[in-house]
């Protein structure tokens, strides 16, 4: 076993994967890789077509772009029905409302302003609070969705709440890799109690682990781990409740979600308390 002075470190993350094993050496601990995720466009997407058809026709006065990869893809799904020039001068009639930046540089890249966007750490709640400071009234008007993975319903919830009509929009959606032996070889370590930190950059991942632990037959003694001596650090205020709704404990959470800091804050909280 390593000496307490260089932790195992756990991450769940896929497509950035060499990265954060670059940043768990860098700042002192041993990385162990177990990709969670793969993504997969939503192929002949009829609820996006039909939603590119509905935009390009003026039912939508609002529009939430939640992630910079989605509305990328909404922009394919138009390209696909050749109806690309079309959405993006209906976007220049519609309110678009934003997350975060991802989505802010997509628009700027094809000369679209936003309307609204949240500030930082950019969670549904930022993005209700944006809406309702910016003045803007949704009551009884038609509020289209960019979903990313799993439907967000808190937000839906909220925007229903202030008489919104909502309609979801998926473009994409999250599955297992295709190979799954590293993420079920990490949950035997992780059950084992012989790994330390446990790095989760997004909310989906934690179903994806929940579910192959579950398949694997490690849930129990992957929960124990967490309540005996594996500590879990969360991306940002996403994550974090993604975690917490799960039952998991989150030890650190990154402010400013950075993979650098998840990385170094998580590390750093280990060692003060195994000091």
């Amino acid at each position: 076993m390593p000496e307490p002075s260089c932790p195992i470190v756990c991450t769940f993350e896929s497509r950035r994967a060499d990265d954060m094993c670059s940043l768990i050496v860098r700042h002192g601990g041993q990385p162990l890789s177990a990709p969670s995720m793969r993504e997969i466009p939503i192929e002949n997407n009829p609820v996006a077509i039909q939603f590119v058809l509905d935009a390009i026709a003026g039912k939508f006065p609002f529009v939430i772009l939640l992630t910079g990869g989605g509305t990328e893809a909404l922009f394919e799904v138009a390209r696909s029905q050749d109806q690309y020039e079309q959405l993006i001068e209906a976007f220049r009639h519609i309110s678009l409302i934003i997350r975060g930046p991802k989505p802010a540089a997509v628009l700027s890249k094809v000369g679209l302003k936003y309307a609204v966007r949240a500030p930082e750490p950019n969670t549904w709640r930022e993005l209700v609070d944006a809406i309702d400071q910016s003045g803007i009234a949704v009551n009884g008007l038609a509020v289209a969705v960019q979903e990313y993975g799993l439907p967000n319903t808190r937000l839906y919830a909220e925007l229903r709440t202030r008489g919104a009509i909502v309609t979801p929009v998926p473009v994409y959606r999250w599955a297992l890799p295709t190979d799954t032996t590293p993420l079920e070889n990490a949950l035997t370590e992780i059950a084992a109690g012989n790994v330390d930190i446990l790095l989760f950059t997004s909310a989906n991942q934690v179903s994806n682990v929940l579910t192959v632990a579950e398949e694997f037959g490690c849930l129990p003694g992957f929960r124990a781990a967490m309540k005996n001596r594996t500590q879990v650090a969360s991306i940002g205020p996403t994550c974090s409740e993604a975690l917490t709704d799960n039952s998991f404990p989150v030890h650190f959470e990154a402010s400013p979600p950075k993979m650098g800091q998840l990385v170094r804050g998580a590390i750093e909280a280990w060692h003060r308390v195994n000091r």
